[in-house]
């Protein structure tokens, strides 16, 4: 009887500790890149805008919860979100069963394809694999798309960079030949003044063990009931129209994806 009354003892207090941790959700802190127009953008004044930020802010305010947004490189996103510094990833992240092994993801809240873009004047004429042999080829890396390079374009000379910023000055410059990235944002780097220099040459056809499902939140897998949260959102803003309203306020195609 001793035993059975310890034991029970013992439960409760467990019982109340998993209670006294258990998250209530009315403030979430998302991890953002701030460098990736124009989904994620930071200013020099602080303010971060795109068009991750605004689906994040009306997923929130659909969920009626505070959202507090926190800048990371790219490189350590996923360990700042083990790490506890922000709750949520919602920066563009392709939803890839490498990147599953680590944390779990909601369902996708766009799905664009990879491109390469390349000077006007580039004596590239294609995309494939022999046509980009001997080109010196820039990517972000660690992303799904330097992934590709590597796997789908082994004849290019795959050169990585921190940040799109950077491989966009060295094809400016001529020091690469070739980019590549998804292709919203390399459609609306050329347009820009700032890419005037270049065009895209082509879309590439994803590959769904490389490119995943598209982008999703990254969550750490025991918030079981965010991620949750985040998917009847994710559902709601597709359906009352709010989705539409931020997707045409960036692009003039739906960016969902099939």
């Amino acid at each position: 009887m001793r035993i059975t009354r310890l034991a029970a003892a013992a439960a409760i207090a467990l019982a109340a500790a998993g209670s006294a941790e258990a998250k209530d959700w009315t403030k979430i802190r998302i991890g953002t890149e701030g460098a990736y127009p124009p989904f994620n953008v930071l200013s020099s004044d602080g303010q971060l805008s795109g068009f991750d930020v605004d689906i994040a802010k009306a997923l929130c305010d659909d969920m009626k919860v505070e959202c507090e947004f926190v800048v990371q490189d790219w490189d350590g996103m996923i360990p700042a979100l083990e790490a506890g510094k922000y709750d949520a990833i919602i920066a563009s992240m392709s939803i890839t069963e490498e990147r599953k092994q680590k944390v779990d993801f909601t369902n996708k809240y766009y799905n664009t394809p990879p491109a390469i873009a390349v000077p006007k004047d580039s004596p590239l004429k294609g995309v494939t694999d022999a046509d980009m042999a001997g080109a010196v080829l820039g990517a972000q890396s660690s992303t799904t798309h330097s992934n590709y390079a590597e796997a789908k374009l082994p004849s290019a000379a795959l050169k990585l960079y921190p940040t799109p910023d950077e491989y966009k000055l060295d094809l400016e410059n001529g020091r690469i030949d070739a980019a590549i990235d998804d292709v919203v944002v390399l459609d609306e780097w050329v347009k820009s003044d700032a890419g005037s220099c270049c065009k895209i040459l082509g879309t590439l056809k994803p590959d769904p063990v490389i490119n995943g499902e598209g982008a999703g939140i990254a969550i750490r897998k025991e918030d079981t009931d965010l991620k949750e949260m985040f998917n009847k959102a994710i559902a709601n803003i597709r359906t009352n129209g709010k989705y539409k309203e931020i997707n045409d306020a960036y692009f003039d195609f739906d960016v969902y994806g099939d």
